[in-house]
């Protein structure tokens, strides 16, 4: 049978291989193996250097010395492990110098590192108080921070005294009660409908314009509805009767009153926004609202009897009733159209259409240009007119040309 004691196997023999003389021949171990006799049994060992299974195979090891691995492992067993493994306590970090672990408690803990590390309790920075007479300490973000106590001023790291000891220290709205500066006009010293001023450290209380009543108890408003109100002053806001067209309307605007509502406009000969400003009409004007169709554009003008009214045209490049709908037209130069025709008026025309040439002249289309000339038997000027040539004055026919005798 085989024995394992760490890295050395002890092989047991038989009582016939116990008497031989000598047990490690022939050599039971592996590759890259040594055997010695221990006690007159062979003990298999790896070679220095190696390690692995030596009654098998032992391969090279990693290293012989920690100088042989990187500085964030060490050499044991012939091979670069982690040293951190099982040296540190509960919660601490380890970190590997120079192959050396090193222990230490993370942010924020507290203990000892070997053993285990605790959380800290942020207060403990105030167990030890940096603070002066007076004062609280809180620790905030991790920073012990010191405060006066409620009633007290000063300096927290120093001391804190009272706030006040007379209304003369404190601001001109406050007097001083219970060693702390309080507003004068605080709750209840006033009716809750009345108004309170601070005179020398000192409440006095009065009812607001249009109200009656005792201030220090109530005080009474100017009216409650719209019928408490006269004429001028028809409704009833905020408990005070008002005119309702009071800073509504704008510039140049009129105001009348249906009820208690507010009706605002500008007066017949202007324009503009009521709410805003009014303002004479100009020529611009009678485009606006634009009063034109689809497509088209609209222009002050006159019409026959020289009143100024609104004029509308369609858009470059479209055709039609500028009142209703300009649709697009079929071309705006000659090369969209076909050589025969011409562009007019955003369509194509032939350009041999009537009055290009004179009467019974003929008319030929090259380019988008007309050509005029007299047919044959004729002569003139075929831009106005063309004529029979007299019988007296033909030569002859020859070959389809026509001659003329000149006189």
């Amino acid at each position: 049978m085989f024995i394992y004691i760490g890295l050395i196997f002890v092989i047991a023999v038989s009582a016939v291989h116990a008497q031989s003389s000598d047990p490690c021949s022939p050599n039971p171990c592996g590759t890259n193996t040594q055997c010695n006799v221990v006690g007159n049994r062979p003990v298999c060992s790896c070679l220095s250097g190696y390690w692995g299974d030596p009654l098998r195979y032992c391969q090279r090891g990693e290293c012989s010395g920690s100088e042989d691995c990187p500085h964030s492992k060490v050499c044991r067993d012939y091979r670069c492990v982690d040293p951190c493994v099982g040296q540190c306590g509960n919660n601490a970090d380890c970190n590997v110098r120079n192959h050396i672990p090193v222990c230490s408690c993370p942010a924020q803990y507290t203990g000892d590192p070997l053993i285990s590390c605790r959380r800290i309790d942020p207060q403990e920075l105030c167990n030890q108080s940096p603070c002066g007479s007076n004062t609280r300490c809180d620790v905030i973000n991790g920073v012990p921070t010191c405060s006066c106590l409620p009633g007290y001023v000063g300096a927290p790291l120093s001391g804190c005294r009272h706030e006040c000891e007379s209304d003369y220290e404190c601001s001109s709205s406050q007097s001083c009660q219970n060693f702390r500066c309080t507003s004068v006009c605080s709750t209840g010293v006033c009716a809750s409908t009345a108004i309170c001023e601070v005179r020398n450290h000192r409440a006095v209380c009065s009812c607001p314009q249009g109200y009656l009543g005792d201030p220090y108890v109530s005080c009474r408003a100017e009216c409650d509805s719209n019928r408490d109100c006269p004429t001028e002053k028809p409704a009833c806001i905020g408990q005070r009767c008002t005119n309702p067209c009071n800073g509504v309307c704008g510039i140049n605007a009129k105001c009348e009153v249906r009820g208690i509502t507010p009706i605002c406009s500008c007066p017949r000969d202007m324009t503009g926004d009521p709410f805003v400003r009014c303002r004479p009409f100009d020529k611009y004007d009678l485009c606006n609202p634009n009063p034109c169709g689809e497509n088209a554009k609209c222009q002050p003008g006159f019409d026959n009897t020289g009143k100024e009214r609104p004029v509308c045209t369609c858009l470059p490049g479209f055709v039609g009733n500028a009142l209703s709908y300009c649709r697009r037209g079929e071309c705006t130069s000659e090369s969209e159209c076909r050589y025969d025709q011409t562009c007019y008026n955003y369509e194509c025309k032939p350009v041999c259409s009537t009055l290009q040439c004179g009467e019974r002249a003929n008319c030929n289309a090259r380019n988008h240009i007309a050509t005029c000339s007299c047919p044959p038997g004729y002569t003139g000027d075929a831009l106005s007119r063309c004529y029979p040539v007299p019988d007296a004055l033909i030569a002859g026919n020859r070959r389809g040309r026509v001659y003329y005798n000149k006189k």
